[in-house]
């Protein structure tokens, strides 16, 4: 958490879309962080320890796609709620880490903003809500 505000790490490999997520988190009352493959998410992860949420696509660019990602984000960063999303795919929430969500894509804003509230309202029971 960062001035009292969740943390939210975007991830996405098309900079149109990630512009859209990262206004989206951001006009929800977040701190925004943007990436654009896996890399660049290990590599901000591995240098902030606040980030409370990653919200990746399925598909990037490089080497490890976003369930690859979210996979490690568990392993190395436990506490990181995760949300996966995908335009290409329909991915069954049992293949990704526990706890995670999962939304096709083009998907509701609504029902993202939900679910980034629900998932951080354990640990930030004041998180804003869009």
């Amino acid at each position: 958490m960062k001035n009292g505000k969740p943390v939210v790490l975007v991830v996405e490999g098309s900079p149109m879309i990630r512009m859209g997520a990262a206004d989206l988190v951001l006009s929800a009352g977040y701190e925004e962080l943007e990436a654009g493959d896996a890399e660049e998410a290990y590599r901000i992860l591995e240098s902030r320890a606040d980030i409370d949420l990653v919200f990746t696509d399925v598909q990037m660019p490089a080497t490890r796609d976003g369930i690859k990602l979210s996979h490690n984000i568990r392993d190395c960063w436990p506490p990181v709620k995760l949300i996966v999303a995908s335009g290409a795919a329909i991915i069954e929430e049992s293949t990704l880490p526990g706890g995670s969500r999962f939304f096709s894509k083009p998907y509701d804003e609504l029902s993202i903003t939900e679910a980034v509230a629900h998932l951080l309202s354990s640990e930030h029971p004041h998180s804003p809500i869009a």
